[in-house]
């Protein structure tokens, strides 16, 4: 592991009972998708792309959920006996306080989730007055927490490490990756998406914290700020073989990569490509980068490496981030989509020469990129983070009393006073970025279906056959889904935005053209199927209608072995691959 702070404030205790502890890891309580006392807000539910990428898109916004990965590493890298409770409702996860007499009680939250926080360590300290409380996630960060919830110990950055030093485990021991899907319940245009086996990506996770550290980013302070992170697999070929693990235990063959910047390890990310290519290896890799590390990569080495969607700070016009220095962003852009990587653009709205006579420019300049997904989000001080720092010194933070901290998720208000948007304007600003970029480019969701053809078209006779599979398994959804949904769409549009609407149906013959006979019924029948459930859906969403994610329960063996001799039915079990690559069931 690369050297970072430490995960505390001071050195790390060992709890008395050692592995003997019985630990419940969990994440805050739901509903979220509501105002309520604690601090949820509708404006900010459980799902990432409706919350700050598709949120203006209506019933075509792009639902789904994504599991509690830190949580889930944590329990597959503790030998104590453990249980996760994921997205509990606050009944729920008082039921499991009552039920069983844990020892440790692990929350993890981000900021805005204060009021939940502080009312679930009220809750334990009721039902399980003698348990450790141990809270973390980007919750640590905030100054004086301490004095704000009832927990016993805060942690700030890494949480294996911390935890089993806390159990008196070897902190250096290996890595064990956890079994997950990255995403699931994906919902658009009224059609819930079931997904066969290794259709859904897995979730990797390499690393945590980014070396290039931009003064806004929370992430990168967590983890311990601007050069510091945690390689969780020092080289390609210790991640080549967890990746290995994952595609035998899951069946898949496509990776969500959660690292903030995974190019930036040349070294470990140019082996894992000589390892797929001498074993043949036609994965889809879907990652986080900034714009210069991806213009260091030739673009054979990124579509070698399986590169297909890309996560990227566009920031704004003549930003000041060293990460988009000398970049033509726009030439960028297209050059990824003609090669079929679909690209997730992210600008920022309120940077400090924003004004309301400067940001429609601005917002025009975001919106020109055409990316298949753009992410909208406030400039904001987030606490730990340089950008909070300076905020702080300037003495521009608002008092506590002049905010709440449940809307302060990047999509409602400042935490600060902007030196040119009056207050309470900045969410409307946001709001209008997202309505322009959908007016213009249409639905995130079919824009991609022009990127996967560009891709087909290039790379579907290419000599090496490890791409041409890889091309061929992404452009499988040109033959009857995008046919079909760009039918519904085109109609949908014809008298609310008729140059969107022709747009979508050249896209629809360019396809038709490409794939013939069976893209061409695809369109015809499937089309109304999809049309008549995306009226449907409209009008769920017009009466209010939310989505909230199921709770998951899951134990390690040790918790199992524990709950046996009082549970009839034992809980799922917790999967894990080893460094070694071998899928296992802990």
């Amino acid at each position: 592991m690369s050297p970072v702070p430490p995960t505390a404030d001071g050195p790390v205790p060992t709890h008395p009972l050692g592995t003997r502890a019985r630990v419940l890891l969990t994440s805050v309580f739901g509903p979220y998708a509501r105002d309520d006392e604690y601090g949820s807000r509708a404006l900010n539910p459980m799902e990432l792309y409706q919350n700050q990428v598709t949120r203006a898109e209506g019933p075509f916004s792009l639902r789904m959920f994504h599991r509690s990965w830190g949580l889930m590493l944590v329990q597959a890298n503790i030998h104590a006996p453990c249980a996760l409770l994921d997205f509990p409702t606050r009944e729920r996860f008082l039921q499991e306080l009552r039920a069983f007499p844990y020892d440790i009680v692990g929350i993890s939250s981000i900021l805005p989730n204060l009021g939940k926080v502080q009312e679930m360590c009220r809750l334990i300290r009721e039902s399980l007055p003698r348990a450790t409380i141990v809270v973390g996630g980007h919750i640590a960060n905030r100054p004086g927490l301490a004095e704000q919830i009832d927990a016993d110990h805060i942690v700030r950055g890494e949480g294996v490490r911390w935890f089993r030093q806390f159990l008196g485990e070897d902190p250096r021991q290996p890595i064990r990756h956890p079994l997950t899907l990255s995403a699931f319940g994906t919902r658009t245009m009224g059609l819930q998406v079931r997904k066969k086996r290794g259709e859904v990506a897995a979730t990797l996770i390499p690393s945590v914290g980014c070396p290039v550290g931009c003064n806004f980013c929370a992430t990168s302070a967590m983890f311990g700020g601007k050069g510091k992170f945690v390689n969780f697999y020092e080289t390609g070929d210790e991640l080549f073989r967890v990746m290995c693990g994952l595609e035998r235990a899951l069946g898949v063959r496509s990776f969500f990569v959660m690292d903030e910047n995974f190019l930036l390890h040349r070294q470990r990310a140019l082996r894992v490509l000589e390892l797929m290519q001498a074993q043949g290896k036609s994965w889809s890799l879907y990652v986080f980068s900034s714009a210069r590390v991806l213009q260091s990569y030739k673009i054979e080495q990124l579509v070698g490496l399986g590169i297909s969607w890309v996560w990227m700070g566009l920031e704004g016009r003549a930003s000041r981030y060293a990460k988009l220095s000398g970049v033509d962003t726009q030439a960028l852009v297209k050059t990824l989509q003609s090669h079929g990587i679909r690209v997730l653009g992210s600008s920022i709205i309120g940077l400090e020469e924003h004004s309301p006579e400067t940001l429609p420019d601005a917002i025009e300049y975001s919106v020109s990129h055409a990316t298949d997904f753009h992410q909208f989000m406030l400039y904001t001080p987030i606490a730990g983070t340089a950008l909070y720092a300076e905020h702080l010194a300037k003495g521009t933070l608002l008092p506590a009393d002049q905010y709440q901290e449940g809307d302060i998720h990047g999509q409602a208000r400042f935490n600060y006073r902007h030196p040119k948007i009056p207050p309470g304007q900045e969410g409307e600003w946001v709001l209008r970025a997202f309505r322009r970029d959908f007016e213009v480019n249409g639905p995130s969701v079919l824009r991609i279906a022009r990127t996967i053809l560009q891709g087909w078209r290039r790379y579907q006779r290419h000599p090496d056959r490890r791409i041409q599979r890889r091309f061929a398994w992404e452009h499988r959804e040109l033959v009857v889904t995008y046919p079909a949904t760009l039918w519904a769409a085109r109609r949908w549009f014809a008298t609310r935005n008729p140059a969107l609407a022709r747009r979508l149906g050249a896209l629809l013959r360019d396809i038709q053209r490409e794939i013939g006979w069976r893209a061409r019924v695809a369109a015809s029948l499937g089309g109304r199927v999809v049309f008549s459930k995306l009226v449907r859906e409209d009008q769920r969403l017009k009466t209010g209608w939310t989505y909230e994610p199921p709770t998951f329960y899951e134990a390690n063996a040790p918790m199992r072995a524990v709950l046996a001799a009082v549970l009839p039915c034992p809980p799922a079990p917790v999967r894990w691959v080893a460094a070694g690559g071998s899928g296992l069931v802990s």
